[in-house]
């Protein structure tokens, strides 16, 4: 019989990585506000590539 035990990488990793796509967005909506169109873009990109891993994240350690 084989049993596993949850970790907390299976809530930890997603969370931090969720927090990195807040932190892109909101950089994203910041520098839109003051004009600054190419940190604007880099931040929508550290954004999307931060929410895809947090869903692969959450997928993996499911």
């Amino acid at each position: 019989m084989t049993t596993t035990a949850s970790t907390d990488k299976r809530v930890a990793f997603p969370l931090a990585l969720g927090a990195v796509a807040l932190l892109g967005a909101v950089g994203m909506t910041v520098f839109g506000i003051t004009g600054d169109q190419v940190a604007s873009g880099w931040s929508f990109a550290v954004a999307m590539v931060a929410g895809s891993l947090a869903v692969a994240a959450y997928h993996v350690y499911s």
